[in-house]
């Protein structure tokens, strides 16, 4: 593992995110992972910022709410198997880490693990959350991501350590 500054590595991390990247958060136990492909990475009140955005709908919302923290881990290898399942099944339902054939490692600062793969892993510290606001929202984007009014929750995750494998 290499330790990197949070945005050594930006424009290959957010080329990478739109084909999927793995979010994952955990508490008191239990450990969730979910495919993203939406986030952004900046910096925000003098820190370095991740931006994930989870419905309310989603499993992992429940337990980011309760744990403060996530993990996205941005795969360098070929995981597009594993991100369609962790994308397309709910963790409520069923092991996404053994149906998937994925595997943790160790956050080096929260509780939240990483997935072991080869890429850019970001642990991230909850410091602001916003719901959306559908009054706010471009008419065409709510009538497109937002048809079933299952709005997210946008999540601002101070970048506590960044490092690659």
């Amino acid at each position: 593992m290499s330790d990197m500054k949070w945005n050594d590595q930006a424009e290959k991390a957010l080329a990478v995110l739109n084909k999927g990247a793995f979010l994952t958060t955990a508490h008191d136990g239990k450990t969730n992972t979910m495919t993203i492909s939406w986030g952004s990475l900046g910096f925000v009140w003098r820190r370095p910022i991740f931006t994930v955005l989870v419905r309310p709908s989603r499993h992992t919302f429940g337990i980011i709410e309760k744990s403060g923290e996530f993990t996205v881990t941005i795969p360098l290898e070929d995981m597009q198997q594993a991100l369609a399942l962790c994308g397309s099944k709910s963790g409520r339902d069923l092991d996404k880490f053994a149906a998937a054939g994925i595997k943790t490692l160790p956050g080096r600062t929260g509780n939240t693990p990483v997935i072991d793969c080869a890429g850019f892993h970001y642990e991230c510290r909850v410091i602001y959350k916003q719901a959306m606001n559908p009054a706010n929202a471009d008419a065409e984007v709510d009538a497109t991501c937002y048809a079933t009014g299952d709005h997210h929750v946008m999540y601002y995750g101070e970048i506590v350590a960044v490092y690659s494998k």
